[in-house]
């Protein structure tokens, strides 16, 4: 499955060392450093995915 990866708005800081993206898979939400795309990437439920949002807001 080809996963389309979008750099995250907040994404950015002092040499833009701060760098998320975001890919929506067929079982959650993918989420690599964008820095580094053939290191991997963590797998979130869209549940797990929303709990990690509302506690980095708060």
């Amino acid at each position: 499955m080809s996963v389309h990866w979008r750099k995250s708005s907040y994404s950015g800081g002092a040499d833009d060392q701060h760098c998320v993206e975001l890919g929506r898979l067929s079982s959650g939400v993918g989420v690599r450093d964008s820095k580094d795309p053939a290191g991997g990437h963590i797998r979130l439920t869209p549940v797990r995915f929303a709990v990690l949002v509302a506690r980095l807001k708060g």
